[in-house]
């Protein structure tokens, strides 16, 4: 392994990284409580880069397990489903325009 391939990560699968040490508003968690980004998108029936969308939009909480692998906690997933399963479409569309103007 040459110190760019261990400077950048590339040996780990993405499945196996943690968060950046700069985002401050990580939680470690049990495993109970932590679940991985690809099994959020799933459950939330989205693709994954949304996951990503809902974090930056505080929608979701992300966490790693004790391994220190990047996820979410399974509290923020199940309010997230509840969320879409009863929210208006008014609500919808007021907190997508909300989130476009917070992504910008």
């Amino acid at each position: 392994m040459n110190r760019r391939e261990h400077r950048t990560g590339w040996i780990v699968p993405r499945d196996q990284r943690g968060y950046p040490k700069i985002m401050g508003r990580v939680v470690r968690v049990g495993e109970d409580a932590w679940v991985s980004q690809s099994d959020a998108a799933g459950k939330l029936g989205i693709v994954l880069i949304r996951i990503g969308a809902l974090i930056a939009c505080g929608h979701l909480t992300p966490a790693e397990n004790p391994a220190g692998q990047a996820g979410v906690t399974r509290a923020s997933v199940d309010a997230e489903h509840h969320w879409r399963q009863t929210a208006s479409l008014r609500a919808k569309l007021t907190r997508l325009a909300r989130d476009t103007l917070d992504f910008i």
